[in-house]
C-alpha cells in the first residue's frame, strides 16, 4: 500500500509518505509559506521511497479545521494531484490527526482532548478516544468555541493536544481536568500517523474517487464537506 498525506491547515507544513509500512515525513513551522513549500516537501519524500505519484493508491489531505488559507491550499494541492493522476482522495480532519499523536500508554483507549488555537479568543475543539492501532474515535462533534464558554461534561482525559493549550491552557484544564504533567501538547498537527489513519480508513472503504469532487455545484474549497469524506471541517477566520 502507497498513500501520501499532505497538511497546510495549521501554522505547521507537511507531507508524509507511506510504503509498506514505512513512513517517511517532511515538517516545519512556516506561517504563510505552505504554497511554497508543500510540493517540494511531496516531491522529497516521493523521492526518498523511490516511487512516483502514479504509483500511489491514493491522497490524503487535512480539510481543517485551520487558516482559512491554509485549508484552501490543502484541497487545492490535494484536488490537482488526483485529478492529475486519477488518485482516490480522503480528508482528514487536523483534530483527527492531533488525538492521534497523544503517546501510546499501552494501557488500552485513552481519551484526548484537541484543540487547535482559532484566534479571536476561539478554539477549534474535539474529544476523541484513542486505542492502539485504531482511528481516534469523535466523541460529540467537532466544535469552535471561546475557551471560557467551554461546557463539557467531566471527563477522565488523558492528553490535551494541539495550539489551543499553549494559547488557553488555565481555562482549558480548568474544564478538562487534564494535569500540566499528564498532558501531552503537541502545538501543531503533524502527519507522522496520518498515513497509518489513511490506510485504516482506507480498509473501511472512506476514499472517495476524485472524480465525484469535480461537479459545478462542489468549489474546491468545499470538498471536505462532501459527504464521501470526513467529518465536516470548520475554518479560521
Amino acid at each position: 500500500m502507497k498513500l501520501l498525506a499532505i497538511e497546510t491547515c495549521t501554522e505547521a507544513c507537511s507531507a508524509a509518505v507511506y510504503v509498506d509500512g514505512e513512513v517517511v515525513e517532511r515538517y516545519q513551522i512556516a506561517a504563510r509559506q505552505h504554497n511554497e513549500l508543500i510540493l517540494p516537501m511531496a516531491e522529497q519524500v516521493l523521492a526518498e521511497v523511490q516511487i512516483s505519484l502514479s504509483q500511489l493508491d491514493g491522497l490524503a489531505f487535512g480539510c481543517g479545521p485551520g487558516a482559512f488559507t491554509g485549508v484552501r491550499i490543502c484541497v487545492a494541492v490535494s484536488q490537482g494531484i488526483a485529478f492529475a493522476h486519477d488518485l482516490p482522495l480522503l480528508g482528514i480532519s487536523s483534530l483527527v490527526n492531533l488525538a492521534a499523536q497523544a503517546p501510546a500508554t499501552g494501557q488500552g483507549e485513552q481519551q484526548v482532548f484537541a484543540a487547535i488555537d482559532a484566534r479571536m479568543g476561539e478554539i477549534y475543539y474535539g474529544h476523541y478516544l484513542v486505542a492502539p492501532n485504531s482511528v481516534p474515535v469523535l466523541s460529540g462533534t467537532e466544535q469552535v468555541v471561546t475557551a471560557e464558554a467551554l461546557n463539557l461534561e467531566l471527563a477522565n482525559f488523558d492528553y490535551g493536544m494541539g495550539s489551543g493549550w499553549q494559547s488557553y491552557a488555565e481555562p482549558l484544564m480548568a474544564k478538562t481536568a487534564i494535569k500540566p504533567m499528564i498532558s501531552f501538547q503537541n502545538k501543531y498537527s503533524h502527519l507522522k500517523h496520518a498515513p497509518k489513519v489513511s490506510l485504516l480508513l482506507r480498509k473501511r472503504n472512506e476514499f472517495a474517487p476524485v472524480r465525484l469532487h469535480f461537479q459545478k455545484d462542489i468549489p474546491p474549497d468545499q470538498i471536505h464537506k462532501h459527504p464521501h469524506l470526513a467529518s465536516p471541517c470548520n475554518q479560521q477566520r
